[in-house]
Parts: structure tokens; sequence; C-alpha cells
């Protein structure tokens, strides 16, 4: 089995995220869609064996050029998606389905006074608010009917008022309806609890479930036990409900969703063509040399080009962000219309849209020739470039923090995120050498200055952005010492711990992000990271100043003296247990001397039992402008010997 190499590269770095994947031929003709959970590992199975067992799969692969793929949010997007590409494409691979029986969704007649709930598998332009798609069908009608026993809501047919019967029906008498057709029940009561039931619907049920709750301890109060009874069943089919996978109102039902993702002087567009409310394509525009452009004018570049001369355009487009000329775009579309959504579920489908432009841009980096395209960059890290104002991904960031105690052992970090995530070889720690007592913005001078230096001196990668903790005071320090290098293009912010502001350098206000933020999230990893890195480090070179105190305070004892018994011994402890036989041993040493120094160590409380001792013979990675580190977050090397400096 014969695979283009295109496909071989592509492959190691897709996501292991639910997805459709489509198969194609030289010609760009779809052959095959499939789902996957996961799907890189899908995909891979494909490529395991030459599909001895299946005649079908094997003539598949035979002619399979070139590999397509969507992202969607769940494993039930992905069942849905498949079902309209399929078709979409008609695939000659796939299981031909002739009943052309799809998904059900659940319609609400809200253009009527007394609106109705009821299952369907047609949309229609009828005014009426349908959800779904629903591919659970046996849990959809369940639930269903628990809504319709909750709400009460009408099942018979008369076009009320209009139409209005003379006795209420058999729902009525037991207790499923409130017989809004006698006037039991005002239109204005019967409006209210519709309100409740779409509210459920679109995804909001917190207010729904709390009043059932009420009215559930209600009933139990006035000894109505059926009724609570009733409440709690419905109570717990609601909170079990699966929820739908789109979320329309159905006017027109046609929309183009846009997806924008750039990395510097490459972009992307990824175009999600909506129909019927059904998701059936997505189509994509890369763009290269936008180093100087802004992203509004990319955006509008591809809507004045390709995507106006497309042969069918829908006549709402749903663009990520708005345009400077956006009425002069909306004039050369014609009848297509351009929104903004800032929330609510158009706002869910350009997340989707981003989702995927992100996909295809990390994509084409990592089957690229770039030698460090090892890993794709996660959505926090998109969210901060773009809640900065970033030209570039900040796939790589540093975080620097200071660490003193009381003005002495002033240390700092630095911390290095690849992808979001930690990445402890490029970790460095240093000890501040040119500032007396507490000043934590000529500290913060001095490290980013010396780390940058020796970086550019050594002539290796530098980050894409760097992060300090503090305010505008440690900012500033730190963007004079990039300056001072010719660095000054370099992005800068600083993370304030007390409000968790992020200070960009020109910007006279801060940026505060939503606790919520994954954005904010990965900052304060990196932040709180850098902070346990320098003190730990901090800390030891305290206990390290200690041990050579308590050593140093016996009568006759020198640095060359201290030097052999820890060579000896390994700790100070393990001098404090020998016998003067075993001190007398080491040269230089003897008995009397040995019981000396164990007299005045087991007469010396000052250490504490939790003291990492040293290695006498380790060098001491302190005294060098910033040594490399891989440890492991929760322990750091500690030196045998302080600097003076």
């Amino acid at each position: 089995m014969a695979v283009t190499q295109s496909i071989l590269d592509k492959v190691p770095h897709l996501p292991e995220s639910p997805g459709v994947y489509l198969w194609k031929d030289a010609e760009g003709k779809v052959l095959y869609v499939g789902k996957a959970k996961r799907l890189r590992s899908r995909v891979r199975s494909y490529l395991a064996t030459d599909h001895r067992e299946s005649v079908k799969t094997r003539a598949l692969m035979q002619q399979v050029e070139a590999l397509d793929t969507i992202l969607v949010p769940t494993e039930a997007h992905a069942l849905v998606l498949e079902a309209n590409l399929i078709k979409e494409y008609k695939p000659r691979f796939n299981i031909a389905l002739r009943d052309d029986k799809s998904y059900p969704y659940i319609k609400v007649t809200v253009q009527e006074p007394f609106p109705r709930v009821w299952v369907t598998r047609r949309l229609q332009n009828d005014g009426a608010r349908y959800f779904g798609p629903y591919t659970d069908v046996g849990a959809m009608r369940r639930a269903l009917d628990v809504v319709k026993r909750l709400f009460t809501v009408r099942s018979c047919n008369f076009d009320m008022p209009k139409q209005m019967p003379d006795r209420p029906c058999l729902d009525y008498h037991i207790g499923r309806c409130k017989a809004p057709c006698i006037l039991a029940q005002s239109q204005a009561e019967y409006a209210a609890m519709i309100d409740e039931v779409l509210d459920f619907l679109a995804g909001r049920p917190e207010e729904v479930v709390r009043k059932v709750k009420e009215r559930m301890a209600l009933a139990a109060e006035s000894l109505d036990f059926e009724r609570a009874a009733q409440l709690r069943d419905a109570l717990t089919h609601l909170e079990k409900m699966e929820e739908p996978n789109v979320v329309m109102k159905v006017e027109g039902g046609d929309r183009d969703v846009v997806g924008y993702a750039r990395d510097g002087d490459d972009a992307v567009i990824a175009l999600m063509r909506i129909r019927g409310g059904k998701l059936l394509a997505r189509e994509h525009q890369f763009v290269e040399n936008v180093d100087d452009e802004t992203d509004a004018d990319v955006l509008e570049t591809y809507l004045a080009g390709p995507y106006r001369l497309l042969e069918e355009r829908a006549q709402e487009l749903l663009l990520p962000f708005d345009l400077a000329e956006r009425g002069v775009v909306e004039e050369s579309l014609e009848r297509t219309k351009i929104h903004v959504p800032q929330r609510g579920p158009r706002r869910e489908l350009i997340e989707h849209a981003q989702q995927n432009a992100r996909h295809l841009l990390e994509e084409a980096r990592l089957t690229g020739d770039e030698p460090a395209a090892e890993e794709r960059a996660g959505d926090p890290v998109y969210e901060l470039q773009r809640q900065l104002g970033l030209a570039k991904v900040p796939r790589a960031f540093v975080c620097f923090d200071i660490s003193h105690a009381q003005g002495t052992d002033t240390v700092a970090s630095m911390v290095w995120f690849q992808n979001g995530r930690p990445y402890r070889n490029e970790y460095r720690k240093f000890k501040v050498k040119t500032v007396e007592g507490i000043d934590d913005f000529a500290s913060m001078h001095e490290v980013v200055g010396r780390y940058f230096r020796r970086r550019v001196e050594e002539e290796r990668p530098l980050p894409d952005l760097v992060v300090i903790d503090g305010g505008k005071g440690q900012l500033n320090a730190a963007a004079d010492a990039l300056r001072e290098l010719d660095l000054g293009a370099l992005p800068i912010v600083s993370l304030a711990k007390r409000e968790e502001e992020i200070f960009v350098l020109g910007r006279s206000e801060s940026i505060r992000l939503s606790r919520r933020s994954p954005a904010l999230r990965m900052l304060q990893q990196a932040r709180d990271e850098a902070h346990r890195f320098a003190i730990t480090f901090q800390r030891k070179r305290r206990a390290v100043r200690t041990i050579t105190s308590e050593l140093l305070r016996i009568p006759g004892i020198g640095d060359s003296k201290r030097r052999r018994l820890l060579t000896t011994f390994g700790s100070v402890q393990a001098i404090r247990d020998a016998t003067p036989e075993q001190i007398a041993e080491v040269p230089g040493f003897s008995v009397k001397s040995g019981q000396k120094i164990i007299d005045a160590l087991r007469a010396s409380d000052a250490l504490a039992p939790s003291i990492v001792e040293p290695d006498p013979a380790a060098p001491d990675p302190t005294t060098a402008n910033a040594e490399p580190t891989s440890e492991a977050p929760a322990a750091v090397a500690v030196p045998s010997e302080p600097s003076n400096t």
C-alpha cells in the first residue's frame, strides 16, 4: 500500500480530538468520509496494516492521494457532520443510505399565540424555533416527554385562538395541561412557561432547574408527595438530557462562518458553509507575506477577492472581528450581510471556525521545514495572542521572577513555556550580583540583561514573548534591559498578582482577562512556576550558608578542613553521628579534635531537621551567569559552595 509523503507528514501532527476525516483521490474527489473520537489514532490505523482482511479498505487506500480533516467539539458533532458530508459528496466507499432520513429536531412553534412542542425531521422557514439535531433519538424523546409533563405544554392541534373547544381534553384532567383552550390559563402565563422551555432547550437550564427544585420543595412541605416525586423524576431527566449539537432559529438557515488564525507573516482563513442549519463543508485559504498588514486588512482582502467570487454565498456572513471598511466590503458582497456576534450560538459557530483555522495553521507549520516544529500550540496560546494583540503566536514565552529574604540571598528564576507547557530544559536560575539590599527593579534589569545578552552571544533562539512577575516598575526595568541589547521589538508584558492585571509596554491601561480565561490561567501557571523555582533556589542557598556557618564556627575548622569533612561524611548530620575515631581517620584530624567537633555540633540546635544539605563534590552552578537545569518542578540542585557575590 503506497501512501503519499504529504499524508505521512501530516498524520503524526493531527490532534487527538474529535473530528471528521476525508480521504481524497488525485483530483480532489472525496472517496470516503469518516468520523473519529481521536483523529490521529483513527487516521493512523489506516496506515498501520495492508488491510488484507478488507477488500474495500484496501481498494480505498490504493486510490488515496490526499487527506483533509475537520475538527468538531464532540464525538456527537462528528457523527452529525459525517452524515451531512456523506449526503453532500456521496463518496463511493461510504455506505449508501437510501431512506434519506436525518437526525431529529425539537420544534417550538413560537410564531403561534399558544406554541406547541414536538419532534420533527424537517427544517422549514416558518418562523418556528428548531433545536438539534439530536443523535440519541430515544433519550431525546424521553426527555421531551418529561418537558411536556413539567411545563404542561398543550398537545392538541387547535389553531388557537381561532379554534377553541367547548371543554378541555383528558390532559387537563390528569394534570398534563392547564387548558389554555378554555382560557383556564391566560396567554401571558402560557408564554412565560414557553420562555422557560426555550431557555432550557437553548442550553440555559440553570434557572429552570432552580424553579423545579423550588416546586419540589413546596410540594413536599404541603405533603403532596406524589407531585414531589414526579418533579424529582423530571429533574433527573432534565439534568441528563442530551444537549443539542446546534441551536438555531431557522430564518433562511444559511450562513457562512469565517475563522481566522495568524502567526507572523502567515495566516489562514477557514470558511464553514452552513446550509439549512447543517454544516456541509469547510474551505480554507492560506495567506502569506502579511507581516506588515493588520488582521482586518487581510480579512478584507479575502472577502473582496476569493470570497466575493464564490458562486454560492449565504445571506449571512459571520466574522470573528469587525472590519475598518465594513460598509464598503458589505456593499461589494451585495446581498450578503456581515455580522460580528459577541455571544450566544452564533459566537459558538465563530469559535468552531476559529478552532479549525488554528488547526489548519498548525498543520501547515508542523508538516513544513521548520526544525522546531514538534508540537501544536494549544487554544490558550492563540487566545493569549489575540488578547495581547501580538502579530506572532507566542509558542515560546519566558517568565522572570525575583526572590529574596529580607534583602539577603537575592536570586532570580526564568521558566520557559513551549506551546503552553513547561519546558524545563530551558529553565534558568540566577544569583543577583550587582544589587545591594531590596531593589526588585534593579534586580530585574540585571537578570533580564544577563540572560538575553548570553542568549544573543550564543546565537540561540529567542522567545516570542517575555513575561515579568510584577507591575509597571518591573516591566519598565526589564524593557530597558532589552532596549540596551537592541531587543526593544521583543514583546514584553508583566502580570501583577493582586488584581491579576496584565501591563503591556506602551499602553497606559492594563488588560484584565476573565478569571476563567485559559490564556490568563496559562500566564498564572508560568508566574507561579517561576516563583516556585526562585523561592526554592533562594531557600536552599540560605540552607547552604547555614550549614557552612555551623562548621566554620568551630575553632580550628577552616574552609579546607570543612571540605574534607563534608567530602568524607556527606552531611553535617553524618558528622554529628560519627565517632571521634572515625573523624580521626580524615587527614588533618585527631581523636581529640574529632571529639571537639562532635561536642560542638551536638550542642548546637541551629539547624532545622528539614534542611537539605549539599553534595560537596558537586560544582557550584550559582556562580555561572545562568546555567541550564533539567530538574522536575519540585526539586532544585543545591550548590556546594555559595559565592560571595
